[in-house]
């Protein structure tokens, strides 16, 4: 086995194989070519059979398992050795055509869309290792780059749980979209409501957006493409059956059944331990929400990620006598760091705009427009 071996990529136009490339090139420091029907440049899929040691699959779910089948027989037996992976959000279809091949066969499904970061630091990855022996060293190094929070799982229990962590949770926030436009003509769109915000509220029409701009072709391949979503949803429509025939009925027994069945039960089934550590979750996204509204702020991007520059930037602000209420940093679609600092009640607008103006001239930093 090669310790550097060359990578393919099927599916390479699409985003995440797009950011594998990114991550291959520039983490691992590996060649990778990659074949896409939508990239007329790309490499063949005889290119990548011929000379890629590790073949990935980022293709659509329904896709995957046909095209998987594919690339066994045109291979016919000459990926003996090498290994053969899939990043889909879907496992035991994907798992089960690449050990078809005689390759040894990993599935991974990282849990989130290509990130802007360059690793999934801070992100969960599921590992369905199902034939691995000689390549074991290479994915365990391959995931310590990743920086994932890697889960290990059989292809079967990682859809019988994907069904309720991804299909369950898009499906509620879809059915709540539906709602929310259904409302419109009586009581406005979105930005009508807004005002009048919860920050669960806040929260859900946050993972509205989300589903909404991302590619829709996922999102149906994850409710559709996955057995074990259809049983889900029938629960999920009976516990909003039970709730709706409750509030119909009205009375106090109603009332009490409510009470016992989706409250006292649920509360006792997560248990005291589970329940603070959400609550406390809860309220730290409470404070950052918050915080993200306070207008008392300015946004500055470090040209230069390097030790000690943050704090040069605060070392400004303490210069002119402005204290900081909060600070928080994230990544714009280009990948920069931001950092967006509050500042509290009542400083001096003027020392906030003096600071504001060195940072711009020491090169310290670039502050944004608000």
């Amino acid at each position: 086995m090669s310790v550097r071996p060359l990578i393919g990529i099927v599916g390479s136009a699409g985003a995440y194989g797009r950011w594998l490339q990114r991550f291959f090139e520039q983490r691992m420091g590996l060649e990778v070519i990659g074949h896409d029907p939508a990239d007329p440049d790309s490499h063949s899929p005889e290119d990548l059979l011929e000379r890629a040691q590790v073949l990935i699959f980022s293709a659509p779910i329904r896709h995957t398992p046909a095209l998987v089948a594919e690339y066994v027989e045109r291979s016919a037996g000459r990926e003996a050795g090498r290994l053969w992976l899939d990043v889909t959000s879907v496992k035991s279809a994907p798992v089960a055509a690449m050990l078809e091949s005689q390759a040894e066969v990993v599935g991974l499904h990282p849990m989130t869309a290509p990130p802007k970061a360059p690793t999934l630091k801070g992100r969960v990855m599921v590992v369905c290792q199902s034939r691995v022996s000689t390549w074991q060293p290479w994915v365990e190094a391959l995931c310590g780059a990743l920086e994932a929070e890697c889960v290990q799982a059989t292809p079967e229990h990682h859809d019988q749980v994907m069904a309720l962590v991804q299909a369950m949770v898009h499906a509620t926030h879809l059915a709540q979209a539906g709602v929310l436009r259904e409302y419109a003509p009586l009581l406005g769109a979105l930005p009508a409501l807004m005002p009048y915000r919860s920050a669960s509220f806040e929260l859900d029409t946050a993972i509205i957006a989300r589903i909404l701009s991302m590619n829709p072709v996922i999102y149906e391949d994850i409710q559709f493409g996955n057995p074990h979503v259809a049983p889900m949803l029938e629960r999920l429509l009976g516990q909003l059956q039970q709730l709706h025939q409750q509030v119909l009925q009205g009375d106090d027994a109603a009332r009490a059944d409510f009470r016992n069945q989706l409250l006292r039960v649920n509360r006792e089934h997560q248990g005291e331990a589970q329940l603070a550590e959400g609550n406390y979750t809860f309220e730290r996204v409470g404070y950052l929400l918050a915080d993200l509204t306070e207008r008392n702020a300015i946004s500055v991007h470090l040209p230069e990620d390097r030790p000690g520059s943050l704090r040069e930037l605060l070392h400004v602000f303490e210069r002119h006598g402005v204290s900081l209420a909060s600070i928080h940093s994230s990544r714009t679609p280009a990948g920069e760091v931001h950092f967006r600092m509050g500042f509290v009640a009542g400083s001096d607008a003027q020392a906030m705009l003096r600071a504001a103006q060195e940072i711009d001239a020491s090169g310290i930093g670039r502050v944004l427009s608000r």
